[in-house]
């Protein structure tokens, strides 16, 4: 009886550690955002709002994109890189339609520079 308990701690105590590690940091404030990532929350609330949470990674329409560049991976699995982030919006992904006519060369900058804050 008192090795199972012990067994029981173990295992609760493994939970509470495993579980501290998915805490996600948290965005850059609002207030503290450059002229640069300031225009690029601009075209993220007129073009992507409506499909991802900006500072949860909950699901909404696609999925949510709190601490996308801190993570190694994107939720599809491909790695967390510009290269991967810049083509998913220009060519669009799955459900997620292409924006290569809708954003000029700043504008996809701009939106590149505040993803990064997430």
């Amino acid at each position: 009886m008192r090795r199972i308990r012990w067994m029981f701690a173990a295992a609760l105590g493994c939970a509470v550690l495993t579980t501290g590690c998915k805490t996600l940091p948290p965005s850059k404030p609002l207030s503290e955002l450059t002229a640069e990532e300031t225009a690029g929350y601009e075209v993220y609330q007129a073009r992507c709002a409506r499909c991802h949470h900006a500072n949860s990674t909950r699901s909404l329409h696609g999925p949510g994109l709190q601490a996308l560049y801190k993570q190694p991976y994107l939720p599809s699995g491909a790695p967390a890189n510009d290269e991967r982030i810049r083509a998913a919006i220009v060519h669009g992904r799955n459900m997620m339609p292409a924006s290569a006519n809708g954003l000029d060369d700043q504008q996809l900058a701009n939106l590149m520079a505040y993803l990064h804050t997430l």
